[in-house]
């Protein structure tokens, strides 16, 4: 074999050469986003998850918006108008540093600014989506309740009319964004069905309690949200938003993004075990040498690399004029977040008693991706979602 057509080397982080298949834009983003987290994030990611608290988080938003990450998918107001594909990438990298950050950008672009860009009225969005897409405003999302998770049909929260007025009662519960937020997105019972709303968050009744005590995603801000006798007027309602299917559609597209997001958090905890192995000597060689190392090692890449295959091939369907199906967005969601998780739980064998220290990153994503396991939709529910999909027979209902 000649030297001209020698193979290069396999790239350990890359074995299947799938950074290949990103495009010019895809690569761009990719690149921006890693280097602002290993540069501004990535030194102090432990110590806010440590304390439970991400500083200048409206600073942080300023940032992102100054990238073009917030509504990077969605078209005019600000917006980059990006492929999915290109989305999906940013949400890999910013999970790749902390869930908390794709959680972030999550909320504000792919259910907050999702919701208003395709449910909200023309004065809507001119009034919030350019401020978001700048980071200059942060949205929430409020649909899951203390008592109704899976189950959104059954909410509690209630919006009724007072003459030309809207009022709403209820609590929501696990909402991030919530106490930093300047506009909600909150989804009510109607005597028409269940409806949605933009509330501006410094409207009489409104309030955010902080939830604390979390042992997950604490690089993020988790709040509650009291609704007592919010008065809105009719214009805060989102024209477009008619029934679950609603709020449902807002949850597939942040679905999509944890498809690729989980992948980041996989990556990194690969990538510290593969170098901690390297590095970490017993009987007289690195444990990288050991066969049973070796054997984990392998079946993580194996899992990261044919969740990355599922993430691309569903990015072009989004981006195709065929469009993604919801079911194809569950089977992603379910089998890359699972996967993740048990990656992160491998890599902190190999890591020993180190992988438990905040010094790795390997402990904190472990964490974070129990939260991600159930937000957006459950095991439970995707693979009961799948299971109808694929007999034609629906089992939780």
């Amino acid at each position: 074999m000649s030297a001209s057509t020698r193979r290069a080397p396999l790239d350990p982080v890359d074995p299947l050469g799938l950074e290949a298949l990103l495009g010019d834009e895809d690569r761009a983003v990719r690149d921006t986003v890693r280097r602002y987290c290993d540069d501004r994030i990535a030194p102090h990611i432990g110590d806010w998850f440590e304390r439970g608290d991400i500083p200048d988080l409206p600073g942080l938003a300023r940032d992102f918006g100054a990238m073009g990450l917030l509504g990077m998918h969605l078209e005019g107001y600000g917006c980059a108008g990006t492929s999915a594909l290109a989305y999906g990438v940013a949400c890999r990298e910013l999970e790749a540093c902390d869930s908390g950050l794709r959680s972030f950008v999550s909320v504000q672009g792919s259910l907050a600014m999702y919701a208003l860009h395709r449910f909200g009225s023309e004065e809507q969005k001119q009034e919030w989506l350019p401020r978001m897409a700048a980071g200059e405003a942060i949205g929430c999302f409020g649909l899951t309740e203390p008592d109704h998770g899976s189950d959104p049909a059954s909410m509690r929260t209630r919006a009724r009319r007072d003459g030309g007025d809207w009022v709403l009662d209820g609590r929501k519960m696990w909402i991030t964004n919530g106490a930093v937020a300047a506009v909600a997105v909150v989804w009510a019972q109607t005597d028409d069905g269940i409806r949605g709303f933009a509330v501006p968050t410094d409207t009489p009744g409104f309030s955010a309690p902080l939830i604390k005590r979390k042992m997950s995603l604490r690089a993020s801000v988790t709040s509650e949200l009291v609704l007592d006798g919010v008065r809105l007027p009719a214009s805060a309602e989102l024209p477009g938003a008619r029934g679950v299917s609603a709020p449902l559609t807002c949850l597939n597209e942040a679905r999509y993004g944890i498809v690729w997001g989980a992948l980041g958090a996989a990556r990194s905890a690969w990538q510290a075990a593969a170098d901690y192995a390297g590095q970490r000597e017993q009987f007289g060689k690195p444990i990288a040498a050991f066969q049973l190392t070796q054997q984990k090692l392998v079946d993580m890449a194996l899992e990261l690399h044919k969740g990355t295959l599922t993430a691309l091939h569903l990015a072009r369907l989004k981006d195709s004029e065929s469009g993604v199906h919801p079911a194809q967005i569950s089977f992603g969601k379910l089998n890359n977040v699972r996967e993740a998780i048990e990656i992160c739980r491998t890599a902190r064998t190999i890591l020993g008693a180190n992988g438990i220290s905040l010094e790795y990153p390997v402990i904190r994503h472990m964490n974070n991706l129990e939260s991600v396991l159930t937000y957006e939709g459950t095991t439970e529910m995707h693979t009961l979602s799948l299971g109808q999909a694929l007999t034609g027979h629906a089992a939780f209902r």
